[in-house]
C-alpha cells in the first residue's frame, strides 16, 4: 500500500485526489518546515512538498521514496543530485500558476509606477493634497523587459501589450524566432535590454552564486525605471538595489521574493518607501492554490499508475542516464 507524505498545507481538493486513489495512505503535515516532515520520511513512498528544503540527508532517510512532487514549478530547495543518484523523478506542476504570477507582477508594476501604497498612506493621514505632488508615472507607452520568457513571461507580455507597453524579452535558452512569433522583440544582450527598459520583470530561476541583477546591472538601468521580481530571492543584490533606490538612481521596485524569507524585522528594505512588497504570495490565490494542489497530487497518483507525464519531470534525462548506467554495471 503506497504511503504519501504531504509536507505542508495544501488545498483540500488536492488531498481529495490522494484520498480517492485506491490503496493510498496519506500522512499530512500542515506545518511548512523541514523539521515537521522529517520524522515521516522513512515510511514515505512518495513526497508532495511545498517550499521546504529537501536536502540529500533527508533523501537518505527515505529508503522507499519513489517520487517527489513539488507544489509549484521551482525546485531550488531540492537536492536534485541526490534524487538523480537514486533514480527518483522530481515532478512539478503544469501551467497552473502562470496567470496568477503574471497578474501579480503587473500589480507590482502598476503599484510601483502609480505609487499606490504611498498615496494610500497619505490620504488616510488626511493629506488629500498630496495628489498634487504628481509623484506617479504611467506604464502606457513604456518599454517592458521580461527576463525569462517562459509561461509566466509569455502571459505577462500579453497583459503588458494590452496596457500599451512595448515588450522586449531576454532569455538565454529561448530561440529568438519563438520570442518574435509571440509578438515580442527578442534581446540578445541583457545589459542592452536593461538600458532600454522602463520596467524590468524577472522570471528566471536562480542560477549560480552571483545575483543576476547586481550593481553593474542596476547602474545600466534608467533612473526612472522600475524593477520587479516575482521569481526567486537572490536574483537581485538587495544591498545594491537599496542603494540605487535611496540615491535616486532607480525610481522604484516591486518585490515578492527575498534573500531571506521572511525578512528580518530590521531589514532596511522594509523601511524603503520606493519598494512595494508582498510576502512571496504571487501564486497564492485560492484558485491557483487549488490548481497547484490538484496537479501536484495527480503527479503522484499518475506515478503509481505508471502514467506520469514525462514533460513534468524536471530530471527525466538525468534519471534515465542513471538507470542506464545501473543496467550497464
Amino acid at each position: 500500500m503506497p504511503r504519501v507524505l504531504v509536507a505542508g498545507k495544501i488545498h483540500a481538493d488536492g488531498l481529495a485526489v490522494l484520498h480517492a486513489a485506491p490503496e493510498v495512505t496519506v500522512d499530512y503535515v500542515e506545518e511548512v518546515s523541514a523539521a515537521s516532515y522529517e520524522p515521516f520520511l522513512p515510511a514515505a513512498d512518495a513526497l508532495l512538498i511545498r517550499t521546504q528544503p529537501l536536502p540529500a540527508a533527508f533523501v537518505e532517510k527515505a529508503p522507499r521514496l519513489g517520487i517527489v512532487s513539488r507544489h509549484g514549478v521551482g525546485y531550488d530547495s531540492v537536492d536534485v543530485a541526490a534524487l538523480n543518484a537514486r533514480g527518483i523523478p522530481l515532478a512539478v506542476v503544469g501551467d497552473v500558476n502562470s496567470r496568477a504570477v503574471a497578474e501579480h507582477a503587473v500589480m507590482l508594476m502598476l503599484a510601483a509606477a502609480r505609487r499606490t501604497v504611498l498615496f494610500n498612506r497619505r490620504m488616510r493621514a488626511g493629506d488629500w493634497n498630496y495628489r498634487n505632488s504628481l509623484d506617479a508615472d504611467e506604464l502606457d507607452g513604456g518599454t517592458l523587459l521580461i527576463v525569462g520568457f517562459g509561461r509566466i513571461g509569455r502571459r505577462l507580455a500579453q497583459i503588458a501589450a494590452a496596457l500599451g507597453m512595448a515588450v522586449i524579452a531576454y532569455d538565454r535558452f529561448q530561440d529568438a524566432a519563438e520570442i518574435a512569433a509571440a509578438g515580442v522583440t527578442p534581446i540578445g544582450d541583457l545589459m542592452d535590454g536593461l538600458k532600454r527598459a522602463d520596467v524590468v520583470s524577472l522570471h528566471v530561476p536562480k542560477s549560480g552564486a552571483e545575483p543576476l541583477i547586481g550593481a553593474a546591472e542596476l547602474a545600466a538601468m534608467k533612473c526612472s525605471a522600475i524593477l520587479v521580481n516575482t521569481a526567486r530571492g537572490g536574483l537581485i543584490d538587495e544591498a545594491a538595489l537599496l542603494a540605487a533606490l535611496n540615491e535616486g538612481r532607480l525610481a522604484a521596485a516591486g518585490l515578492d521574493v527575498f534573500d531571506d524569507e521572511p525578512p528580518a524585522a530590521g531589514d532596511p528594505m522594509l523601511a524603503c518607501e520606493r519598494v512595494v512588497l508582498s510576502p512571496h504570495n504571487a501564486g497564492l490565490t485560492e484558485a491557483c492554490a487549488r490548481r497547484m494542489a490538484i496537479s501536484a497530487a495527480t503527479n503522484i497518483v499518475d506515478y503509481f499508475k505508471g502514467t506520469l507525464d514525462p514533460a513534468l519531470v524536471v530530471n527525466r534525462s538525468e534519471i534515465a542516464a542513471q538507470r542506464l548506467s545501473a543496467v550497464g554495471a
